[in-house]
């Protein structure tokens, strides 16, 4: 039997992690999203929280690109994309599973059987849901949320040439603010 292999993008703070977690549970498969980057750290010798942070920054303007010339060779955010590609494709050969976030829709296409799926949410949910959960400060979260959001959307635009996001480019997106996270769940098991 084939793999079948759900890949999660989502805004942050829409649940799509603890949907992924969730729906691996009940399907009984592993769901990887800081297990990859243990497993990107181990092969690439960097620290863990500059592989969680370098996978959601890309180069852009003038100064990045002048100072990130792949004239002179990879950058470490090259170096960590071909690791973090090589670990998602063998995950996907291995066993059937969930992968959140790190592009896996895009490192996946034609390579595996894949459901492809984003996840969204309103402002007020998001907002909410990164105090209470992520125990962010309660003042601004919506700024936070932008420019967590807006760093994951030029990440993958940069390696992918596809916008983050965008309902063509995924299967299903779901609106978890309205559906909430159980139903969400029980939607993509059903697909699955």
């Amino acid at each position: 039997m084939k793999n079948r292999i759900v890949t999660i993008s989502r805004e942050f703070g829409s649940g799509g992690r603890t949907i992924g977690k969730k729906l691996a549970q009940e399907l009984g498969i592993s769901c990887y999203d800081s297990e990859l980057i243990h497993k990107i750290a181990l092969e690439s010798g960097f620290a863990e929280n500059y592989i969680k942070d370098a996978g959601e920054y890309a180069p852009h303007g003038f100064l990045a690109s002048v100072l990130s010339n792949r004239a002179f060779g990879p950058t470490n955010e090259d170096y960590l994309w071909e690791i973090q590609s090589r670990i998602i494709t063998e995950l996907a050969q291995k066993e059937s599973c969930v992968i959140v976030g790190r592009c896996a829709d895009y490192i996946l296409r034609g390579k595996a059987d894949c459901l492809t799926v984003f996840i969204h949410a309103d402002m007020a949910f998001r907002a909410d849901r990164i105090i209470k959960v992520y125990g962010e400060r309660e003042e601004s979260p919506e700024q936070r949320l932008k420019e967590k959001d807006k760093r994951r959307a030029a990440y993958h635009r940069f390696y992918t040439d596809m916008k983050w996001g965008h309902a063509q480019n995924y299967h299903i997106t779901l609106d978890s603010s309205a559906l909430g996270i159980d139903k969400c769940v029980e939607i993509l098991k059903h697909l699955y």
